[in-house]
């Protein structure tokens, strides 16, 4: 029996050829491969001696021989192959262990080349793969260090592996060339402005037990490359297994947490805010958050881009809450909530990058990729377009709606007052709806004067500015664009109320 090993990754694979040669495998190795074993103490065939060639081309050029695929393609059950192996003089090889050039790494690396990353594309390694894997019926493949341990069990036990085995690997193989080929496609398509095709490669984090109702199945998946404020990459504390509304909600809050540097905090239903603030510190936040309504954080998720120490811990324990998300929790926080079995504890990486993600959307037989909604931009009283200027006060809570408004399902309003939401109105088929529950929520709270409105869309009629000079709104921002902007103008100057034009939309839909 003769095993064919070439790999990048060396973890664990000179214990997997020196337990092959024991049970009387010979092994063929490939340049660096081979030294490796041969120093590891392995008697090793070299791979020009099976091919009757040596590596050229600074070993691109080794494995891509007929000595090679010939006897891992040939069927044992076929007798017109094996006649064919004999006359050429090509003998069986019954397993082969390859993992291939780390591309993935290459290319993720700073200032790499496109040179550099072309040298790392694999070409006998994928062929090697293809061939064993076709050919599973007789043929063992090993493209994963995880299975060592569990082909060598069979071998020990059986002699060889099972024929279920030999399908799953081939399975698996086959899967870890179609990646490793994709991979290569973006990144080429990418370097030369190719946009018209798609490609994702994503593993499975877990199966969910369900999706958004319990008769829906669901599995969660995450991209190759780790991104800041991505529920994918964190790491869970404690607590219950995420659920599919679980993730979706967490995702909507770390796209909220992402928008500030100030300590901030937000509560989460249904994908959109309950409460959010800015504070001087993370206990701040949190207390102004968690009072700009506490019916509906019940039952709700929690983020902050501050650490969870133990006071902060103490002021959120009584609330029942799904999902705390945070940079990290000290100990003493750690202690407070172990206690609430059930509540999830998440850390995330929130360290700022330059990245731009693309936010992925499926539709039926399709899916949408557009870039992730992350413009600000900075109000400035000259953007007035009322005769009376925002204060300073008026000007920061604007500032603070914009970044959250744009996370609010459209039509969306949020009202704000000294840095907290104090009214929200989301996804209303009209916009005077939206305006209307927002504020109400406002006034029920006891909130009544000095507040501001934050519009994801311009007001198509007066009739918004007109409810919202009623019920105690000095200040509001929108992005303008709408052909009967004079109108809201003017009943914004009939009151008193300075108007800003952002001539930004954030519909999220």
């Amino acid at each position: 029996m003769k095993a064919l090993i070439s790999v990048s990754n060396k973890e664990g694979v000179a214990d997997f050829a020196r337990e092959l040669e024991r049970l009387g495998w010979h092994i063929i190795a490939t340049g660096g491969t081979m030294q490796f074993l041969i120093n590891a103490g392995i008697k090793v065939i070299n791979i020009s001696d099976v091919t009757g060639f040596p590596e050229i081309c600074d070993g691109r050029v080794k494995t891509l021989h007929p000595n090679v695929h010939g006897g891992l393609l040939a069927r044992r059950d076929n007798e017109n192959h094996l006649q064919a192996l004999r006359e050429n003089h090509i003998e069986c090889i019954d397993l082969v262990c390859v993992n291939l050039y780390p591309f993935e790494q290459t290319i993720i690396k700073e200032g790499v080349s496109i040179d550099e990353a072309i040298e790392n594309i694999d070409i006998g390694g994928p062929s090697m793969l293809r061939s064993a894997a076709k050919n599973c019926r007789d043929v063992t493949v090993v493209c994963d260090p995880t299975d060592y341990a569990t082909v060598l069990a069979e071998l020990n036990t059986h002699g060889n592996t099972t024929v279920e085995t030999r399908f799953s690997l081939s399975a698996k193989a086959f899967s870890h060339t179609a990646e490793y080929d994709m991979c290569i496609a973006a990144y080429m398509r990418k370097e030369a402005s190719l946009p018209e095709k798609l490609f994702l490669a994503c593993d499975r984090v877990q199966t969910l037990r369900y999706g958004e109702n319990p008769h829906q199945s669901a599995t969660f998946f995450r991209q190759k490359q780790p991104v800041s404020y991505s529920l994918a990459f964190a790491k869970q504390l404690q607590g219950k297994e995420l659920s599919y509304n679980n993730i979706q909600d967490a995702n909507a809050a770390l796209s909220m947490v992402r928008e500030f540097d100030d300590p901030f905090c937000v509560a989460v239903k249904h994908m959109n805010p309950c409460g959010a603030a800015v504070g001087h510190n993370g206990i701040e936040a949190w207390q102004k958050a968690y009072n700009a309504d506490t019916v509906s954080i019940f039952g709700g998720i929690v983020a902050t881009n501050c650490i969870v120490d133990e006071a902060m811990a103490q002021l959120m324990k009584p609330v029942f809450l799904e999902l705390v998300i945070a940079p990290d929790f000290t100990p003493e926080a750690l202690n407070v909530f172990a206690s609430k079995k059930n509540l999830r504890l998440i850390t995330v990486n929130m360290n700022k990058s330059n990245e731009h993600p693309i936010h992925y959307v499926s539709v039926t037989g399709g899916i949408l990729a557009q870039q992730l909604d992350m413009e600000n931009v900075t109000l400035t009283p000259e953007m007035a377009v009322t005769k009376r200027l925002p204060s300073a006060g008026e000007l920061n809570d604007m500032q603070f709606g914009m970044r959250i408004v744009k996370h609010v399902k459209s039509n969306a309003i949020v009202v704000i007052k000294n840095g907290v939401t104090v009214g929200i109105g989301a996804g209303q088929m009209n916009r005077i709806q939206s305006v209307t529950m927002a504020l109400m929520q406002a006034h029920n709270s006891g909130e009544t004067s000095q507040l501001t409105i934050a519009s994801d869309a311009f007001f198509p009629f007066s009739d918004c500015v007109d409810l919202a000079a009623t019920m105690g709104v000095t200040a509001i921002v929108q992005p303008g664009g709408s052909v009967r902007d004079a109108d809201s103008v003017n009943s914004a100057d009939a009151a008193g109320i300075t108007m800003l034009f952002s001539g930004i939309r954030h519909f999220k839909h």
